[in-house]
């Protein structure tokens, strides 16, 4: 059964801030919100909100002060020098236990930055010979030598 014909409307909306138009294509862009919920919350039609993303969004990654494919190269960058901080301070454990004796690495970090340690370990024990207490070289000195040489 139809109802009575009611002439099409267009729908009336409020006018919205820059301030909210930027917080809606910032919200998606983060991917914080889709388009249709952004789309109920704010009570503006979807294919505005498109407008606004297609508008704005160069814009405020321009207010973020950085493209994306500088984002990735800092981000990168960023990367690089975590992973040789952490080389470096395996680098130290693995030093400090060879001189100390003491296993720290396997009683304080997870099994995966133990193991890589002990692999440092044994890379150093390979290029040096095995360490001492103080952190010399177990290689026996000429002096040492020439005495052993007497003896025999």
């Amino acid at each position: 059964m139809k109802t009575k014909n009611e002439p099409w409307r267009k729908r009336t909306y409020q006018k919205v801030t820059l301030e909210t138009k930027l917080l809606v294509v910032d919200q998606i862009v983060n991917g914080q919100i889709s388009r249709s919920n952004a789309s109920k919350k704010y009570e503006v039609p979807r294919t505005t909100i498109s407008y606004w993303i297609r508008i704005y969004s160069t814009l405020a990654q321009q207010n973020m002060g950085m493209s994306k494919n500088e984002e990735i190269k800092r981000l990168k960058e960023k990367i690089e020098e975590l992973e040789f901080q952490k080389d470096f301070q395996q680098d130290i454990i693995a030093d400090m236990e060879l001189i100390t004796g003491v296993d720290l690495s396997k009683k304080s970090l997870p099994k995966t930055l133990a193991k890589e340690i002990e692999r440092k370990k044994k890379d150093r024990i390979k290029e040096n010979g095995s360490m001492d207490v103080l952190g010399s070289v177990n290689k026996l000195s000429t002096k040492e030598l020439t005495n052993k040489k007497s003896k025999k």
